[in-house]
């Protein structure tokens, strides 16, 4: 099996078309047909459906594999370097948008300053988005919302954070002069939620059963940045992470509500179990978490783990 073949078979997966694919390549169409049909041909099956222009699912399962080979080429390259040099290499960090909010400035000056040979590049999404791209070895980490239970992928705990309730200040729930409001009480208004099955969803509707209730939701929102913007702008109350409320946001129309009944989330540093993390990656892990120990005590809500 030649690398070439799974890096064409990758470029047709990311590109959707083998003319695309061989432009991204910077070789001719040509290349790129001969080598997947070469790797078809060596695993005895079919890889790309040509007359959809898609990969068929056990195409999907082996574009999976190269990535990660990919990620673990790119590892030893970078291991083999710093082992004369100093430490150099690329590591692709996915970071949910609360905490990246406050961790980026810090990770990447502390990143600069000890490390300047690593290329740190931050992909901000949610859990439910960065899951994936950590299996399949798009990013080397993930901070994201935890417990997670997934076999290929291993968390360490970082900081536990306070859920809090934004309201529009002429909303009834605001209105009433109380800072701190029951789930009960929440029941009866529709509020922003997440969509079903999203992590931070599933840890408020568990203290939602566990208060012997549920929550009626006006709309779903997959970001916890995009609901807490809204509720600022009035459209209706939200279940938010203390940190979705930004330092230049602290006064506006709207106010800010304690939820006694609600636990923490659990916010965590995730790698996968099989392969090694590049040197560049593992001082990127260790820096991150000084840099949460040195600074999460400044951040309203936060509490390191």
């Amino acid at each position: 099996m030649d690398l070439r073949q799974l890096e064409a078979l990758v470029a047709v997966a990311e590109h959707g078309r083998f003319s695309a694919a061989a432009r991204a390549l910077n070789t001719v169409q040509s290349n790129i047909s001969t080598r997947i049909a070469r790797l078809e041909n060596e695993l005895q099956t079919i890889l790309v459906d040509r007359s959809a222009g898609q990969l068929t699912p056990e195409g999907e399962v082996v574009v999976a594999r190269a990535r990660r080979v990919h990620a673990e080429l790119q590892a030893l390259t970078a291991d083999v370097a710093s082992m004369t040099s100093h430490v150099i290499g690329q590591v692709a960090l996915g970071v949910i948008g609360t905490t990246g909010r406050w961790v980026a400035p810090l990770l990447l000056d502390e990143m600069h300053a000890s490390y300047p040979g690593v290329r740190l590049s931050l992909v901000e999404s949610t859990t439910s988005a960065l899951i994936p791209l950590l299996v399949d070895g798009q990013v080397d980490l993930a901070v994201i919302n935890t417990p997670i239970n997934h076999p290929e992928l291993l968390s360490r705990p970082l900081f536990e954070e306070d859920l809090v309730m934004i309201s529009p200040a002429n909303h009834e729930l605001a209105s009433s002069g109380d800072r701190e409001v029951t789930l009960a009480e929440l029941a009866k208004h529709s509020i922003l939620l997440g969509p079903v099955g999203s992590h931070l969803r599933t840890h408020i509707d568990a203290a939602a059963t566990a208060a012997a209730t549920s929550l009626k939701a006006k709309a779903e929102i997959d970001g916890v940045r995009l609901t807490a913007t809204l509720a600022f702008q009035g459209y209706g109350p939200a279940i938010v992470p203390s940190t979705a409320i930004p330092t230049w946001a602290q006064r506006g129309d709207w106010a800010v509500l304690t939820l006694p009944e609600m636990p923490p989330r659990l916010v965590g540093l995730v790698s996968r179990r099989r392969g090694m993390l590049s040197t560049a990656a593992s001082h990127t892990r260790d820096v991150f978490g000084q840099v949460v120990r040195e600074h999460a005590g400044s951040q309203t809500g936060i509490r390191t783990a």
